[in-house]
């Protein structure tokens, strides 16, 4: 009876020490550090330990260890006696081979894989209601794990191996997690999901790329350099655009564009007025545009395929946007809209991003590469521009396209499978 109790309480043991172990190289730092800087104790603790890692992971090993090996013994003396009459006892090797594997399973299932599925789950969380009896446990093995890490550095320093001794910082990657966290704890309060947005935003900043921002070859508003300055100015007065662009024969051959002031200077010709206009490839990131927006004080560039064509052009507000969202004046047209027609039922226009509707609406959508718009995500699953009532379906929702010309879809219904 004594020796099931012993082997119960160090496989409870060694369960704490592994699943400790895992929730700390899994928490979030961050949220470590603010918790500290709000004076709890669970977060001065734990920010002792964040600072003292390798005495921390050591004291959790060393606990680890000390457990297995009073387990090893009791499982011996549990398993021997029956495995000595079943088998007989002079087949030594085969009793300790079957105790080894017999030991070695239940170890891995109770103390190694599932605390280490179940800390893994909210590490911070875990480890704060823990932080008392760990900081316990963390003096009460101080000093051999002192001289274990004496010894281990001594080994390193003989070895000629460099020893890291720098402090460990916030990465992108901490922020990121604190702010999912956060948002999925205030879902409630609307304004400060919006900020929670932008901050998600920015960090997923860095991956943004031209293509992902631009405003689309279709949508281009641009005159020929033969066009009459006339043309031109019923263009900016039609579109309410500040810039429009100009080509030469062709919207592939896009060489400039010309700024709604420069009219008031009365040009005669459309090339008097022109501004030169910066080339980009779809693959640039749009930290870099922005970057040469700065530089090159321009705030306008045309973006070309990889075959030379033009794709679309961005503006600095299309990459702020991608951080703030959408930026309207009195001059935007919003070519995008949405209508709720019945419960489950919902009109979007083809330009509605994939984004959008998985935030806002929380539509069972696949994101990818290949696409960023609802008729983005249309084409790429029929493969070819559909007609007008064409529809299919996926596992969750029922796509009808209601409005399509040749060249794009207008508008998609989607209605949500109950």
């Amino acid at each position: 009876m004594t020796t099931s109790i012993v082997i119960i309480i160090t496989l409870f043991c060694s369960a704490f020490f592994s699943g400790m172990e895992i929730a700390f190289v899994s928490a979030n730092r961050l949220k470590i550090e603010l918790d500290n800087k709000r004076g709890t104790t669970a977060g001065r603790i734990l920010a002792f330990f964040v600072k003292n890692t390798s005495n921390f992971i050591s004291a959790m090993l060393l606990g680890n260890n000390i457990s297995l090996v009073i387990y090893g013994i009791y499982m011996a003396l549990l398993l021997g006696p029956p495995l000595e009459t079943l088998i007989g006892a002079d087949y030594t090797a085969v009793i300790l081979l079957i105790q080894t594997i017999i030991s070695t399973l239940i170890v891995l299932i109770t103390a190694e894989f599932l605390p280490k599925a179940i800390f893994r789950i909210n590490p911070n969380g875990i480890m704060s209601v823990a932080a008392i009896p760990l900081l316990i446990l963390y003096w009460a093995f101080f000093i051999p794990v002192w001289i274990i890490i004496l010894f281990s550095n001594l080994f390193l320093k003989i070895m000629k191996t460099d020893i890291d001794d720098s402090q460990q910082v916030f990465t992108k990657i901490d922020l990121d997690h604190y702010v999912r966290d956060l948002n999925d704890r205030i879902e409630e309060d609307a304004h400060m999901e919006n900020e929670i947005q932008i901050l998600n935003n920015a960090l997923e900043f860095s991956k943004i790329k031209a293509r992902d921002c631009l405003v689309p070859r279709t949508d281009i508003v641009a005159c020929n350099i033969e066009d009459d300055i006339s043309m031109l100015k019923e263009k900016f007065i039609a579109s309410g655009l500040s810039k429009i662009l100009i080509y030469r024969d062709t919207i592939d051959n896009i060489i400039g564009y010309v700024h709604a002031y420069e009219l008031f200077n009365k040009p005669d010709y459309i090339k008097n007025v022109m501004l030169p206009i910066g080339v980009v490839p779809e693959a640039i990131l749009a930290k870099e545009l922005l970057k040469q927006f700065s530089k090159n004080k321009r705030n306008i560039v045309v973006v070309v395929d990889e075959y030379g064509g033009t794709s679309g052009i961005i503006t600095v507000e299309d990459i702020i946007e991608e951080i703030f969202g959408e930026i309207e004046d009195e001059h935007d047209i919003n070519e995008t809209f949405e209508k709720k027609l019945a419960e489950h039922i919902f009109l979007f226009s083809g330009r509605t991003e994939i984004d959008h509707l998985i935030q806002q609406h929380g539509l069972p959508l696949e994101q990818s590469d290949e696409y960023e718009t609802l008729a983005g995500y249309v084409i790429s699953h029929l493969e070819e521009i559909p007609k007008a009532k064409e529809s299919f379906e996926t596992d969750k929702l029922i796509f009808t396209v209601v409005e399509v010309t040749d060249s794009k879809i207008g508008s998609i219904k989607i209605e949500v499978k109950e």
